[in-house]
């Protein structure tokens, strides 16, 4: 059992410890943050309320008991249980906008959020009316669309009633429920005629391989967020066949795939997939036009069973 020492009385103190154990535990880095120190302090800060972008003389500031007890509680369960920080605080930031998130849900993560605040520039050619955000999980693409399109209305799509619970709660607490929606059914099943000028996804894509060696932290995580067959392409086919039918007809197609990019440019080797690249960090996000989509559509057809 880990042991929290009682002499850690300042901010400070409990993430420079927090960092140390960290990299003598072995923790894995890769939800919402990318090293210890960044973990460390979104895990201090958060459990007290406490802002990211703080003045780091505050730091110094002695703790309550009841503070440190609280702190030395999740410190325990973050290194001895590799529960990502964001289901301990319950909140994750993605696009510099707070989510509610927990168990249910993926921690939002995905680079799709630089392409967010860039409006999709250049790969957008209008401004969208309407767009889906598909396997939604906490909602978090599709809110985040919302802002950046205050006149669009964003349909969020996903198969799991868990994760659309976790999506409704934070459609209300960003206030959009005028025209941010939740639809629950097995990829375009759900949408039955309904067309979209911007269709975002990012599906569970990791394959057999892959989600075999994932670090413990990854499998706090719903599985079916996760994995999606042996080459981690099982839905990706389904969306891409039937894509062309829920696009404009000048829309846009975005769907990452991450470490999967392999296996989809090893199956549909005739398409001319646009892979997206990013100042940030990330990989793995193709772009198809709606008429690409309906160029391919029979071929995309013919592999559903690949």
């Amino acid at each position: 059992m880990v042991v929290i020492p009682t002499r850690l009385r300042t901010l400070r103190d409990y993430i420079r410890w927090a960092v140390s154990r960290f990299h003598a535990e072995g923790l894995y880095f890769g939800h919402g943050t990318d090293n210890a120190w960044d973990e460390a302090r979104q895990l201090v800060l958060g459990a007290l309320h406490l802002p990211w972008e703080m003045a780091d003389g505050y730091l110094d500031c002695r703790l309550e008991e009841g503070e440190c007890a609280h702190l030395g509680a999740l410190l325990r369960r973050r290194i001895e249980e590799r529960i990502p920080a964001a289901y301990l605080l319950g909140e994750a930031w993605f696009c510099s906008l707070p989510f509610w998130v927990d168990e249910r849900v993926l921690v939002p993560r995905s680079p799709i959020g630089e392409l967010i605040g860039q409006r999709f520039a250049p790969w957008l050619p209008h401004e969208p009316a309407r767009i889906l955000d598909l396997c939604t999980g906490s909602g978090c693409i599709g809110i985040a669309c919302a802002y950046e399109f205050p006149e669009a209305e964003v349909v969020l799509a996903d198969l799991s009633f868990e994760a659309l619970e976790v999506a409704n709660r934070n459609i209300e607490r960003h206030g959009l429920d005028e025209r941010v929606y939740t639809v629950q059914g097995d990829g375009f099943a759900c949408l039955p005629g309904q067309r979209f000028d911007l269709i975002v996804s990012n599906p569970p894509y990791v394959d057999a391989e892959d989600f075999a060696d994932m670090p413990e932290e990854y499998h706090h995580e719903p599985a079916m967020g996760l994995a999606c067959g042996e080459d981690g392409l099982d839905l990706v086919r389904r969306m891409l066949a039937e894509a062309a039918d829920h696009l404009t007809e000048r829309g846009v197609l975005i769907v990452e795939v991450g470490n999967s990019q392999v296996h989809v440019e090893a199956l549909y080797p005739e398409v001319d997939f646009t892979w997206l690249e990013f100042g940030r960090g990330g990989h793995g996000v193709f772009l198809l036009a709606a008429a690409q989509c309906r160029e391919h559509r029979e071929l995309f057809r013919m592999r559903l069973s690949a």
